[in-house]
């Protein structure tokens, strides 16, 4: 699976739906992770740290409204999107699934076409690039589409891992990456990385971006990580 996939946690006790749902995310680009319920759920969060989840309203135990309310009260989770699939069909369902904290709230039977298009629409807003949307950062352009990126509309030559890490930090600037963060982000919890490899691939996109002139957008926080700007 490539890194540069936006992962989704799919957390659904039926088993026929899930693989059904799993499948068409898989198919439509996305790396899926699944759960049979909201224990399973709350524990993948805070090991795999997914993109944007995917959860049922209606399991036993810990029901999909209690997973939602858990992970939206922490800080580390609140960010993630949630799509709630329910089939409680009810304005005032819905209202209690936003209220709590769910992202979007979609009533089923639901057409496979309309959830892909309100996952995508979401990850839009939290991980544009992973969607091939054209990030900008004062005079850094990147294209995720066509992966392409210039600074002061000049040609930056990045390689791969370069051109993954330099998404990250436009997504969101400002905020401080740390070398952990960036090994799952961009080179992904499969494959074993030295985090000293962070360092020195920050250090060719350091050079790549300075190659015209212009000052270093990176910045290295002592003992916590990197940020853009």
């Amino acid at each position: 699976m490539s890194v540069d996939q936006p992962t989704v946690l799919l957390v659904e006790d039926e088993p026929a739906q899930r693989e059904v749902l799993g499948y068409n995310l898989e198919a439509d680009g996305f790396r899926v992770l699944t759960a049979s319920n909201g224990e399973e759920a709350l524990l993948m969060v805070s090991e795999m740290a997914p993109d944007i989840i995917v959860l049922d309203w209606m399991m036993p135990n810990v029901s999909g409204i209690e997973v939602c309310r858990q992970l939206k009260t922490r800080s580390e989770t609140r960010a993630i999107p949630i799509i709630m699939l329910s089939a409680r069909s009810e304005e005032v369902d819905r209202v209690r699934g936003l209220e709590i904290g769910a992202d979007d709230y979609v009533i089923k039977p639901y057409s496979l076409v309309e959830l892909m298009a309100r996952v995508r629409a979401q990850l839009r807003r939290t991980r544009p690039a992973s969607v091939g949307e054209r990030l900008e950062y004062l005079d850094i352009v990147l294209d995720a589409e066509t992966h392409r990126v210039t600074r002061g509309e000049k040609p930056l030559k990045l390689g791969p891992t370069e051109f993954r890490l330099l998404s990250t930090f436009m997504e969101k600037p400002g905020r401080v990456w740390s070398r952990e963060q960036l090994l799952d982000r961009v080179w992904g919890r499969d494959i074993y990385v030295d985090t000293r490899t962070v360092d020195v691939h920050i250090g060719r996109l350091r050079k790549a971006l300075c190659l015209h002139g212009g000052d270093d957008p990176l910045r290295t926080v002592r003992g916590a990580g990197y940020a853009l700007g």
